[in-house]
């Protein structure tokens, strides 16, 4: 990557949309140069979508949960893992290291499907046990991670000078 496509990324990140039009605006970068490095940096898997992002409190699922779960491995990593993942509500999963196995976040709507929610961790049969934390208030979360980093930072970090 060069410094052109930091400027893109982090205009697409701060603007929240992949425009050609709109990310000349903000870089001065031309737009048929901007389709060509978007081009690029979609085949480098870098820019995985469209930027089609939702907003899940809006949507309707406004309660996250934070499941620390410790788990049994007389499977595989994978297996407990797949497991984890099937459960409805899970919108990320981390392997971790220290006293849990796994922490899983997920969206659900109320409180009815918080319960439903643990009793699916209950079923996977590699589950030793979890810990859940129910968050009363998301005070930031940046969904494309760009956001929190200087411009200088990126450059100098991220570019192939």
């Amino acid at each position: 990557m060069d410094e052109r496509d930091i400027r893109l990324l982090k205009a697409i990140a701060e603007l929240g949309t992949g425009s050609p039009d709109k990310l000349h605006e903000e870089t001065g970068i031309p737009v048929s140069t901007i389709h060509y490095r978007l081009n690029n940096l979609r085949e480098d898997g870098i820019v995985e979508n469209d930027l089609y992002d939702l907003d899940l409190d809006a949507f309707g699922l406004s309660v996250t949960v934070i499941v620390e779960v410790l788990a049994d491995y007389s499977g595989t990593h994978s297996d407990v893992a797949d497991g984890i993942r099937e459960i409805e509500g899970v919108t990320q999963l981390f392997s971790t290291m220290g006293e849990t196995d796994f922490i899983a976040i997920a969206r659900v709507g109320d409180a009815d499907m918080v319960g439903d929610l643990m009793r699916s961790f209950e079923e996977v049969p590699e589950i030793e046990r979890t810990n859940s934390t129910y968050v009363i208030d998301t005070l930031w979360d940046d969904a494309r991670g760009l956001e929190s980093y200087s411009m200088e930072t990126l450059l100098s970090e991220f570019t192939d000078d």
